[in-house]
């Protein structure tokens, strides 16, 4: 029998009131933060469980495999009102799942003639893998409810799909290189926003912009002749439609219009896009030199009365700057920066920040910063609040603080050892966090730089979920060895009381309190559906 509590979502869902997911990071501002769960508490997320887990038929491809899902509630369907999760596969699928019954609705797959020449066709080369690479996002919804997928196929094509059926709802137009390396959509007032690195299949490191609401989706961009820019949530957008992108490694010269290894600021004006601002670390040349780019995807977020980001690196510090004035006349001034929080050892592959930030406000006003960092924590870096030893990866949960001019990022805790810790996600009092279990080396001793796909897909594990106190850290819940498999530049999503993680042998995952979903533990393989091909 299904309690009354779930008996009241499933009504909010139906009249609309459901809490949505709808692009990677749960906002443009890519602050992880799930403002609007109402079931996951505290007090009762120790019960956790797997509600279900559905095999998809996804071919991975090197290191990757599925993307975060995104979530979408009150979805008129054929048979109904559907809470659905869109999930995406590197091998060019969508596929819509029925997140009550954890059952395929339908499935898309782009087809396309394959593409012969050019970086990313080197068997092993975890870098350019090919294929679909950018987590699409979820168009605002209509009158009824109903969204567009917008996806961008390994062919460099932008499909828009009606989420209710999958069917294309406009012709695909053109939106990058095929086989390039795209990374998650963002969108801001219909214009839409990737990055590219890696350089895969010739593709230029820029930021790319298209405007789906004019008729003629002019394509803009902007190359920072940098690096990859390859923040896992690609670019955030700040409350002015300023596109935010970290960029990789690279030489840092203004004058000559140069950016490698900082955080770019652009924006659409006159239907081109336009560098605004940007924020150089100090010791840039130092960072290019041993590989630590500034790969991290901002978090943006209000705090007394200012719009701040909060960015880092593999380096693994963090950086708090203001949207309005980023780096301060120099561009190499922040607000505030942390000391060093792990990455003793100066390691450009297995240690630092990697991904994306969290932020949040608690009830009392305070405003929260979480990172994730892999490797061993730095011996200097002493928070108030730890649960043991870390040396493969951990959360570091941060409060801001403000006297006037002068910023502070003060350490609030630090939790257990994860191993590969990555992005975490808050809701309700609650960070979600999980070790991916990726074996990440790609230099050894004997040999050399050797960053091959086999050799770390075999030397990897099995990612583990956690729930900790938001305040305190404390661990509330563990997944254990219960996920069997470990995943790659994927990530956590949350709506309704269930949390989302989907692994590298293509299967999706999903974490709830029996008795709040309508269906009960179940492992489920996917069934046969009709499946559109492009």
């Amino acid at each position: 029998m299904r309690s009354l509590s779930f008996l009241l979502i499933a009504v909010f869902c139906v009249r609309g009131r459901c809490a949505d997911w709808p692009t990677d990071g749960g906002g443009p501002q890519r602050t992880n933060w799930q403002k609007d769960e109402h079931i996951l508490t505290k007090d009762n997320v120790s019960g956790l469980q797997i509600l279900w887990k559905l095999k998809l038929d996804n071919q991975p491809r090197e290191m990757h495999s599925l993307f975060p899902p995104l979530i979408a509630g009150s979805v008129p369907t054929a048979s109904g009102p559907k809470q659905i999760a869109v999930e995406t596969g590197i091998s060019d699928n969508i596929y819509a799942i029925d997140v009550d019954a954890g059952k395929l609705i339908w499935k898309r797959h782009f087809e396309y003639p394959p593409v012969k020449e050019g970086r990313g066709f080197d068997p092993g080369d975890p870098l350019c893998p090919g294929g679909l690479t950018a987590t699409p996002i979820l168009g605002p919804p209509d009158a009824s409810g109903n969204r567009i997928i917008y996806a961008l196929a390994g062919d460099g094509q932008l499909h828009s799909l009606n989420l209710s059926d999958g069917e294309e709802v406009s012709p695909p137009v053109k939106f990058g290189f095929g086989n390039s390396k795209s990374y998650a959509l963002n969108m801001w007032n219909g214009v839409i926003f990737t990055t590219t690195s890696q350089s895969c299949n010739g593709s230029p490191n820029q930021v790319w912009a298209i405007d789906v609401n004019d008729p003629k989706r002019p394509v803009m961009t902007f190359n920072p002749r940098s690096g990859g820019l390859w923040g896992r949530q690609g670019a955030a957008i700040d409350s002015t439609g300023v596109a935010w992108a970290p960029t990789g490694d690279g030489v840092y010269d203004p004058e000559n219009r140069t950016f490698g290894n900082g955080l770019i600021g652009v924006k659409v004006e006159d239907k081109q896009l336009k560098l605004q601002d940007w924020f150089e670390p100090p010791n840039w040349y130092w960072m290019r030199k041993r590989d630590l780019d500034m790969q991290v995807t901002p978090a943006i977020f209000k705090f007394q009365g200012a719009e701040l980001l909060a960015t880092g690196s593999k380096a693994c510090r963090i950086y708090l700057l203001d949207a309005r004035a980023t780096g301060g006349d120099d561009h190499e001034t922040p607000l505030a920066q942390t000391q060093l929080l792990c990455n003793e050892e100066v390691n450009f592959a297995s240690a630092g920040i990697w991904g994306s930030l969290a932020s949040w406000e608690d009830s009392d006003g305070t405003r929260w910063v979480l990172t994730p960092f892999w490797g061993p924590v730095h011996r200097k870096f002493t928070p108030p609040v730890s649960y043991g030893p870390v040396t493969h990866g951990a959360v570091v949960a941060m409060k801001l603080t403000q006297n006037g001019s002068t910023y502070q990022i003060v350490p609030a805790w630090m939790s257990r050892d994860m191993l590969r810790a990555e992005p975490p996600l808050v809701a309700n009092g609650v960070v979600y966090a999980y070790g991916s279990g990726e074996n990440t080396e790609q230099a050894y001793p004997e040999r050399g730089l050797y960053d091959y796909s086999p050799e770390r897909i075999r030397n990897s594990t099995h990612a583990t979920l956690y729930a900790l106190d938001a305040e305190t850290g404390k661990e509330l819940y563990s997944s254990g060895d219960q996920i069997t498999s470990f995943n790659h530049f994927s990530g956590l999503s949350l709506a309704n009381g269930r949390v989302y993680i989907a692994t590298y042998d293509s299967v999706l995952y999903c974490f709830g309190l029996p008795g709040k979903s309508t269906v009960s533990s179940a492992s489920t393989t996917m069934t046969s559906v009709a499946t559109r091909h492009e």
